[in-house]
């Protein structure tokens, strides 16, 4: 098994006025074409903040959300402190510019000037039908669009969550 992959940053988050904006690195435009055509994407992005030797080496995580357990192994969360801090969203297109190569989307949960590693469409076959998730956190909005106006201050214990819309 490697210990090491070589990943390249195809882009980079940047928070606008209207919303986010992710702009792709001039050598990977092309591979936007159609991109459009998709209503929503999933971003892989570098928590780059969470990054540290200490961070990459934090294997549980104490109470992060405030109905929460105590304690949660840090594959049973998304928090960006994590042996290699690649983290996946799902992002509404509200608009793709090929000729400049920035993708735009109302909300996306990572910080400015995150690296984006890559970009797939979501497809709907990618819908779970009978999802189960833990009581504590069953009160969550049920689908993406919903999860932006959600109160997450209410929910984590963390900075991030005090700043979450």
């Amino acid at each position: 098994m490697k210990e090491q992959i070589l990943l390249k940053t195809i882009g980079v988050v940047r928070r606008t006025e209207a919303g986010f904006a992710i702009e792709i690195k001039t050598a990977f435009i092309p591979a936007l074409t159609r991109a459009e055509d998709f209503s929503h994407l999933q971003v892989l992005w570098w928590a780059d903040r969470a990054a540290s030797p200490a961070a990459r080496h934090t294997l549980k995580a104490r109470q992060l959300f405030k109905k929460g357990p105590e304690q949660m192994g840090i594959f049973a969360t998304r928090a960006p402190a994590r042996p290699n801090p690649v983290m996946s969203s799902t992002i509404q297109i509200s608009g793709v510019d090929l000729e400049a190569g920035v993708i735009r989307t109302p909300f996306l949960d990572a910080e400015d000037g995150s690296p984006v590693l890559d970009i797939k469409p979501y497809f709907a076959m990618e819908r779970v039908r009978d999802c189960q998730n833990p009581e504590w956190c069953a009160h969550w909005p049920q689908w993406a669009e919903d999860a932006r106006l959600f109160n997450w201050g209410e929910e984590i214990n963390c900075p991030a969550g005090k700043k979450a819309r």
